[in-house]
């Protein structure tokens, strides 16, 4: 579905990717994990067109991403739930979640899209006319997943949903990222520093080490692996 090849991006001269080669098939959860500063987030905004690649390539069902404006990329069914839950604090979540489907003019499956995503969230249904910069973290972190929802994606790229949640609201978030997969059938790359999380519910991974990667395979085999054990997730499990 999705393969980069030996890309190299780099910001002011400075290498953020080296020479990377990944590959997504349909209807996987794929990880991506690493420190900060690994170029995790770095390969989503070149898959995004957000950065422009310096060599390499990049593929989307069989079509070059490399020259097409992030606006088609979204078109072509790939979104993106940035990191830091980037709400629109001042409008409500409804219309929070109504800018997700800005590219679409299907109203009776926009509508059908909301009610699905009030039915897998159902905090954002108790809230549905607060403004969004009052919820919480993790109910925000549940609102910007529905709003790219709402674009009805093929490809959904998450970078570190996890990021300043609660415990308990990390594993409603990691359930919510399962069931969008298996259910909705969408094919999902997940960038995390919560390394455990990630590769407990990812078919693959890749682990990232300076704008490289350093180890790469089956999720459960890598929540065993000693390299991975060591340098990823603190030892022992």
């Amino acid at each position: 579905m999705l393969e980069l090849k030996d890309v190299e991006l780099y910001y002011d001269h400075v290498y953020a990717l080296r020479s990377i080669s990944i590959y997504l098939n349909q209807g996987e959860t794929v990880a991506l994990i690493g420190a900060n500063g690994a170029g995790k987030s770095s390969i989503l905004k070149a898959i995004t067109g957000l950065a422009k690649i310096h060599s390499g390539s990049m593929t989307y069902q069989g079509q070059d991403l490399t020259q097409l404006p992030t606006s088609t990329i979204v078109e072509r069914g790939i979104v993106m739930v940035p990191e830091g839950r980037r709400v629109f604090p001042f409008l409500s979540v409804s219309d929070n979640l109504k800018m997700g489907a800005f590219t679409r003019t299907d109203k009776g499956e926009i509508e059908a899209s909301m009610e699905s995503v009030l039915e897998r969230f159902p905090r954002l249904k108790e809230r549905f006319r607060q403004a969004a910069g009052t919820l919480s973290g993790g109910e925000q972190q549940m609102l910007v997943i529905g709003r790219a929802l709402m674009a009805k994606p093929k490809l959904l790229l998450l970078d570190e949903p996890s990021l300043g949640i609660a415990p308990k609201l990390v594993q409603d978030i990691a359930r919510a990222i399962v069931n969008i997969n298996r259910n909705e059938q969408v094919t999902v790359l997940l960038v995390e520093q919560n390394s455990r999380m990630a590769l407990s519910i990812s078919n693959r991974a890749y682990a990232l080490t300076t704008g490289k990667v350093s180890i790469s395979g089956d999720s459960r085999d890598m929540l065993h692996d000693e390299r991975v054990k060591a340098a990823y997730l603190g030892g022992e499990i």
